[in-house]
């Protein structure tokens, strides 16, 4: 009897680890955690498109790499709605603006090569120090981020939101805030468009956007 309950006891224990030793492969086969910033769960998708992607950038981009292309893309974009303003309203007040003595004239992609050096200055420090805060803001130090993996963002940063929004219009909602982003990069895209569209167009006949709208 005793020789039996040492066989009963070594056969619980066996089973026991046994057991213990499947939950731990079971665990181990999990199914990975998916990344919260991927090309499901990104803003900037509408239907009947989706996510337009047809060389295949983003659906091949893990999420730092897919971070770094929707960093791009509003800096881009922002740039862009930013130029395509400004090729208007400096087309719509040359001759009469109190800037640079009312002397810019012509199209807008000739503006710039007609401004004064000092111009030139301010305009290379205030980009500078834009870029300066965005990088400080946005990327990871360069020493701490692996020789194979350049321009590494913070973990925790959110592509875009280097926050500044003096208006207060950033919306405490995730869906309001998802869709105010949407609508960024949707203006931002067709800025993009427009801007090169600009360009193109007084590239080829040396007009003024505005006087072919006029």
């Amino acid at each position: 009897n005793h020789y039996t309950m040492k066989r009963i006891a070594a056969i619980a224990l066996l089973a026991t680890t046994a057991s213990a030793f499947n939950a731990f492969g079971a665990a181990k086969k999990a199914a990975p955690k998916k990344p919260e910033f991927s090309i499901e769960t990104i803003p900037g998708a509408l239907a009947p498109v989706g996510i337009f992607d047809p060389l295949g950038f983003a659906a091949k981009a893990d999420e730092s790499t897919l971070k770094r292309y929707r960093e791009a893309e509003l800096t881009h974009g922002r740039v862009a709605m930013l130029a395509t303003v400004g090729f208007l309203v400096g087309e719509a007040v040359e001759g009469s603006s109190f800037l640079f003595d009312a002397s810019i004239k012509g199209p807008a992609i000739s503006h710039l090569a007609q401004v004064p050096t000092p111009f030139w200055v301010l305009l290379t420090i205030f980009i500078g120090a834009a870029e300066q805060t965005r990088a400080v803001i946005g990327w990871r130090d360069p020493s701490d981020v692996p020789f194979d993996k350049p321009g590494l963002l913070n973990e925790d940063y959110t592509p875009g939101d280097i926050g500044f929004d003096p208006l207060g219009l950033k919306p405490t909602d995730a869906e309001e805030l998802r869709v105010l982003q949407t609508k960024e990069l949707q203006n931002g895209r067709l800025a993009m468009l427009a801007a090169a569209g600009f360009m193109a167009q007084e590239l080829v006949d040396g007009k003024g956007i505005l006087e072919h709208l006029l």
